[in-house]
């Protein structure tokens, strides 16, 4: 479980400096350059999340269950997942979807730990999911403090909108149906 600590404290600590330290941040990337600050940070962002992901891995194999979801926190967390693929196409394809979440991958974020929590009751899934859904929150508040920055996105399109949908959807069911069994070895639907 440490190795799970260490990885979000590194990965979730790397995605927090512009909300903890900003002026530090703005003097790093003008002291090393902005192409060096996005390599560091990179570098330092992967390390953190192969971390986590390897430590939530083997904390896995021996999980230490904290509560016992209902049958029904099952079926609210798949419904608390539709919107999820939507939103973090949203936050790259500006449209009607995008300026009316503000900060759709943010919200991703937030609903994808939610669900997760509630139809998982182990430490590890505790430890992870609480722990960015904390995050994801905090960062919110903090957006509301700060000047919005250049966004990276996608130029503007009139099917943009539609596309967030239909891409969103079936990115949804591919995860429910197949991917999710695939690549974490758990079933969605049992």
């Amino acid at each position: 479980m440490s190795e799970l600590v260490i990885g979000l404290a590194i990965f979730l600590g790397s995605h927090s400096i512009g909300m903890m330290v900003p002026q530090w941040r703005a003097d790093m990337i003008r002291r090393i350059g902005d192409r060096t600050w996005m390599g560091l940070y990179s570098l330092v962002s992967i390390v953190g999340l192969v971390l986590a992901v390897h430590g939530f891995a083997v904390a896995r194999r021996a999980p230490l269950l904290l509560y016992a979801p209902p049958t029904v926190f099952h079926t609210v967390a798949v419904l608390l997942m539709v919107p999820v693929p939507l939103l973090v196409l949203a936050s790259v394809l500006p449209g009607k979807i995008q300026a009316a979440t503000r900060h759709p991958l943010l919200l991703a974020v937030k609903l994808w730990a939610l669900a997760h929590l509630l139809a998982n009751g182990t430490a590890a899934d505790v430890l992870l999911f609480g722990s960015l859904l904390i995050w994801a929150g905090l960062v919110r508040v903090s957006l509301r403090r700060r000047p919005r920055g250049p966004r990276a996105t996608l130029p503007p399109g009139r099917w943009n909108d539609a596309v967030v949908v239909v891409l969103g959807l079936g990115l949804y069911f591919a995860f429910l149906l197949w991917f999710h069994q695939w690549l974490f070895g758990v079933a969605p639907l049992g």
